[in-house]
């Protein structure tokens, strides 16, 4: 990899700071005076509609942005990317998350460090769907041959943001009455309570894990283990022997994971083992084995039509300009905000109740992707990086923190997602109860946009203090995301809409938004500490004042 540009010293950072300096946002005026702005700033991307006449940009702001991700080369890199070259520079690694979506028989072929990757990824695509086919058909059985009624998935981060947040937004596509279970944390409680009422003799848990290491998803995967001994041994299932306990795990557990050797030391036959490659990156997996659960659970063409929606928006981003490219227009607009107009947090806010896991995935594929303070080459950033994104979905959102976006002091950039035809229409009454879920939906957008005048409060009657306290300021950006429908395809599109504004933002900034090394301390640091919780005086005194000081006190009250 060639060395990272540094945007600071671009002609396009210059003129945008200039243009920053002299920058007083005025949305009503812009649109008061430009009857063409919503069309300008209105594209297409695959099944999207997506607004951007609601952000703090003009003419010239958008034209300097597009500039900027020329001079620092966001088409070279993507194509870097697409090409399989080792744009993860510090594990050496290809990036090929969009290898995972390319259609069989796609030209041409990929090749990468020697491999085949097409054939690949097909190989491993066909093998989880004829699996899925096994369980949904009843094929597939448990160690006393009655068929599947619950898939449980045991895995963490990637291995679990991504199918919770798919099943969730599928879930009206479940169709083989098998309901998915997602455990990811490693208090007991998440376990527990996700087993609760589940028959052991009717649940396959699918343990995923690339290294098979993951300390969370085996110490999960083990209390699943035992779990269904336990309540196996309770029915008369299975006896006491190892034979008989290793026949039920047969039955019951399968893999996502290339550690066959530590698969099949855990009683998993490799055979039912799913694996993935060390160029995709956990955030970036739900559309490779990971997916497996959803396979199941949604069946395989679900699937194939969830990859098809990535592919589309993959394609938009490698064949159209930039000056039109919407995911890589999005990411300019964040960088426009985070370090231009000061900005520190972006809100996704779905107007859609199947996204209600959709702001929790965003946050750790653009944080823990974007989230970095050194360069691709070691350097020093030489600009703030990244956003705390967060949300809920309209219109609970509007009851808690809308508040805060309509007349607090921090500039809060806000995607709102709306689909227009429901997966349950309901009336109440003669209303078309959608209908009114979608005029809050705009309203908001609105409310942001052109605010409230002083004027327009009076106007209303309103006199005193409380004209200041109902005046809103307006010219809080938005933009808005438009769909048919939530389809497989269409989450396909959001998925990767995302994941290519964070890659166009990363490029900007000279990062590189694959690798994840602030995650690694903190989990090195809890295996050095277990011990001292578990009375090892050795490891306690090992420790700083603080950390002894709440040990004392678990070690105390701990009953």
């Amino acid at each position: 990899m060639t060395s990272p540009i540094d945007p600071t010293t671009t002609a396009a950072w210059a003129e945008l700071d200039a243009l920053r300096t002299a920058f007083t946002p005025d949305l009503r005026g812009w649109f008061d005076g430009d009857p063409g702005r919503v069309g300008r700033f209105s594209l297409p991307l695959a099944d999207l509609h997506v607004d951007l006449s609601k952000n703090l940009v003009t003419d010239e702001v958008l034209a300097a942005l597009v500039r900027l991700a020329e001079q620092t080369g966001v088409a070279d890199h993507f194509a870097a990317m697409l090409a399989g070259r080792h744009i993860n520079t510090t594990e050496d690694r290809a990036v090929l998350h969009t290898a995972l979506r390319r259609p069989a028989g796609a030209t041409p072929p990929l090749e990468v460090d020697g491999q085949e990757v097409d054939d690949a990824v097909q190989s491993v695509l066909e093998l989880v769907e004829a699996f899925a086919e096994r369980v949904r058909s009843g094929d597939w059985v448990g160690v006393t041959g009655q068929r599947v009624t619950h898939v449980v998935n045991i895995g963490i981060g990637g291995s679990d943001l991504g199918p919770v947040m798919v099943y969730e937004a599928l879930k009206p596509y479940a169709d083989a009455g098998i309901e998915a279970r997602f455990v990811s944390n490693i208090d007991p409680t998440d376990l527990a309570q996700k087993v609760s009422g589940l028959n052991a003799e009717t649940t396959l848990f699918i343990v995923a894990s690339k290294t098979f290491t993951t300390l969370e998803t085996l110490t999960n995967a083990r209390l699943a283990r035992d779990w269904l001994w336990e309540k196996l041994g309770a029915a008369g299932a299975i006896g006491t022997s190892e034979e008989d306990r290793s026949n039920a795990v047969a039955h019951h557990f399968i893999a996502v994971s290339t550690a066959l050797d530590k698969v099949a030391a855990f009683g998993i036959d490799p055979a039912n083992a799913f694996g993935f490659w060390d160029w995709v990156g956990g955030r970036y997996s739900v559309d490779s084995a990971i997916g497996t659960s959803l396979a199941i659970a949604l069946g395989p063409q679900v699937f194939r039509e969830l990859l098809a929606g990535f592919h589309a928006v993959d394609e938009h981003v490698r064949t159209t300009p930039l000056a039109q490219n919407v995911p890589v227009l999005m990411g300019l607009l964040n960088v426009w905000y985070v370090n231009f107009l000061g900005s520190q947090t972006h809100a996704v806010l779905p107007y859609a109740q199947q996204l209600h896991r959709f702001p929790a995935y965003l946050q750790q594929l653009t944080m823990e992707s974007n989230g970095k303070s050194v360069r691709w080459d070691g350097s020093p950033v030489s600009t703030d990086t990244g956003e705390v994104f967060w949300g809920e979905p309209g219109t609970n959102g509007q009851h808690a923190f809308y508040q805060l976006i309509h007349q607090g002091t921090r500039l809060i950039p806000a995607d709102f997602i709306a689909v227009v035809n429901p997966a349950y229409p309901l009336r109440d009454g003669e209303q078309d109860v959608h209908a009114l879920f979608l005029a809050n939906f705009l309203a908001q957008t609105k409310a942001l946009a052109f605010g409230k005048t002083a004027e327009e409060v009076e106007a209303e009657g309103t006199t005193g203090a409380l004209v200041a306290a109902r005046t809103f300021a307006g010219n809080r950006p938005t933009t808005s995301i438009f769909a048919p429908a939530l389809t497989p395809s269409v989450l396909g599109q959001l998925i990767a809409l995302y994941e290519h504004i964070t890659f166009t933002q990363g490029v900007v900034w000279g990062i590189n938004s694959f690798d994840q090394w602030g995650v690694e301390l903190g989990k090195k640091l809890a295996l050095e500490i277990a011990p001292a919780i578990e009375g090892d005086d050795a490891a306690l005194a090992a420790q700083d004042a603080s950390t002894q000081a709440l040990i004392a006190y678990y070690r105390e009250h701990r009953a």
